[in-house]
């Protein structure tokens, strides 16, 4: 393994990390509760509506982006080209006033869609850049440096944030995600030869997201896995959307006490990621995303159940640790299905599986939390529904073995 490039890729989740304080606490906080207003649940609900549009759009564009990638060899300039379209709708929140619904609504997506987009490609150098014996490490390093990451953008952000200078925190950010992105634009492998041109390759990434689906579908394990996936990633995504309107309508949370919540929750995440990185490759992503799936379960009875904002940050340390150990075991997990060469469009559906799954979360959430007339301890406690589905899905995959071990053929 080339060190300066695992570096390289791991400092990007550090960056991109200072973005995510934004939707998971002050964005989201600001825009539910001063744009929107949320006595009766209706700024939950236009959340819910902005992730779950987010989310939508990432994943019906995803497997074709991902076989354009690979085509045109176009992967790390369109790891760029997301990634500034994120860090510009980022600064355009200074133009959101309240009262401003619609457009608050637009620059959240477009901004979240660069985000959510970037870390298609981000995500499909894995399997190029560390041995399959190591990417279950490699893939916790990431994850527990963009958790670092995320404690440096709460860092950044506190002391603006209680100040009441909200577009000036607004703006630090965009400017840390697009400094720390650099030496990723650098430093990963180049793109490979364009095998097509850009038209050519747009239309045969529609061909060959048709044609990946169907090989998909003839791959017993990966096909299993991402009905899993689908169903789990949707539980754990609704959870972390959701989780700041939670506690500051639930439980009276200011903006100061939700940064601190997010830096309990980084700082377990990080532990979480790190202490499970090694685990992945020993005893395989499929038990460790099973032990994490009961875990989370646990996360949401809890949150039902919870009274005080103590109660609270002991919750949230449960789920932080959760959190880092799934998403870096099931990135693992899917980086051992992929056929090599095809790690691009193979990522564009695992991205399409998870956000298009996320869709639905957030909506649940939102009606739920209106139709209970803003009591949000219904809403978070349907959430488990999914991540039991998950889990009985993820138990008829075969493949998920400790990766230290040779290959095994795949089934078909």
């Amino acid at each position: 393994m080339n060190r300066k490039t695992i570096a390289s890729w791991c400092l990007f989740d550090f960056a991109n990390s200072f973005y995510a304080v934004l939707p998971a606490v002050i964005w989201q906080t600001y825009y539910q509760q001063n744009i929107v207003g949320n006595q009766k649940g209706a700024g939950a609900l236009w959340w819910g509506y902005a992730i779950s549009t987010t989310m939508l759009i990432v994943a019906i564009t995803s497997p074709v982006m991902g076989a354009v990638a690979d085509y045109a060899g176009l992967r790390k300039r369109l790891l760029v080209a997301y990634t500034l379209l994120s860090v510009g709708f980022v600064c355009l929140y200074v133009t959101v006033e309240p009262g401003m619904v619609i457009w608050g609504f637009a620059v959240t997506v477009i901004s979240y869609v660069g985000f959510e987009g970037g870390i298609v490609f981000y995500n499909a150098y894995l399997p190029e850049i560390a041995p399959r014996e190591y990417q279950g490490r490699v893939s916790g390093w990431g994850f527990a440096t963009g958790y670092v990451g995320s404690l440096f953008g709460l860092m950044l952000a506190i002391p603006l944030a209680q100040r009441g200078m909200l577009n000036a925190a607004f703006l630090c950010i965009a400017a840390a995600f697009l400094l720390f992105s650099l030496p990723a634009f650098f430093n990963l492998p180049p793109d490979g030869r364009a095998r097509l041109g850009l038209r050519a390759a747009a239309e045969a990434g529609v061909r060959e997201s048709w044609h990946t689906f169907r090989d998909i579908l003839g791959l017993r394990d990966t096909r299993r896995f991402l009905l899993s996936y689908f169903f789990y990633e949707d539980g754990v995504n609704t959870a972390i959307n959701m989780s700041a309107g939670f506690a500051a309508q639930t439980l009276g949370f200011k903006v100061g006490e939700l940064l601190v919540l997010f830096a309990v929750v980084q700082v377990s995440a990080l532990a979480g990621a790190f202490l499970w990185a090694g685990p992945t490759d020993r005893l395989g992503p499929k038990r460790v995303v099973s032990l994490m799936l009961i875990q989370w379960s646990a996360v949401v009875i809890s949150a039902y159940f919870v009274q005080t904002k103590t109660q609270f940050f002991v919750v949230a340390v449960l789920a932080g640790t959760g959190m880092g150990a799934i998403q870096a075991a099931s990135r693992a997990f899917m980086s051992t299905l992929i056929p090599r060469g095809r790690e691009a469009d193979f990522f564009g559906f695992y991205s399409l599986c998870g956000k298009s799954a996320a869709v639905m979360g957030p909506l649940i959430f939102g009606h739920v939390a209106v139709a209970a007339g803003g009591n949000q301890r219904v809403a978070i406690f349907s959430v488990m529904a999914l991540y039991i589905i998950g889990w009985f899905l993820l138990r008829r995959v075969q493949a998920g073995g400790p990766t230290c071990l040779p290959p095994t053929e795949a089934q078909p």
